[in-house]
């Protein structure tokens, strides 16, 4: 099954394609130093810290404090936790830090 994304065109597939041939923490680092900004892979990673407490159930104040991140941008990851893709559900699955059990419940 393909899933049918708003952002789908051939250039978003070419980058996405291009960071699937990354084989390791370094091939990463090589690439997204090239391509991104300091600044948007910080953004990225804080993103990612923060859904990680989000479903620790840790509250806004909780997270803003130990992320830096606004409690817009907070709000803006819950939602997409809760009712966008499920992106975010399956890189933390993979991740092992939830399982699909608890998903369920």
């Amino acid at each position: 099954m393909i899933y049918d994304s708003k952002l789908k065109n051939k250039d978003v597939d070419g980058l996405f394609e291009a960071i699937l041939l990354l084989e390791n923490l370094e091939e990463c680092y090589r690439f997204f130093e090239d391509i991104c900004t300091v600044k948007e892979l910080q953004a990225i990673a804080q993103r990612l810290q923060v859904v990680k407490l989000l479903v620790k159930n840790k509250t806004y104040h909780e997270i803003e404090s130990e992320t830096g991140a606004s409690t817009a941008t907070i709000s803006r990851i819950n939602r997409s936790l809760n009712y966008g893709s499920d992106g975010y559900k399956l890189v933390l699955q993979r991740l092992n830090f939830i399982d699909e059990d608890e998903e369920k419940e």
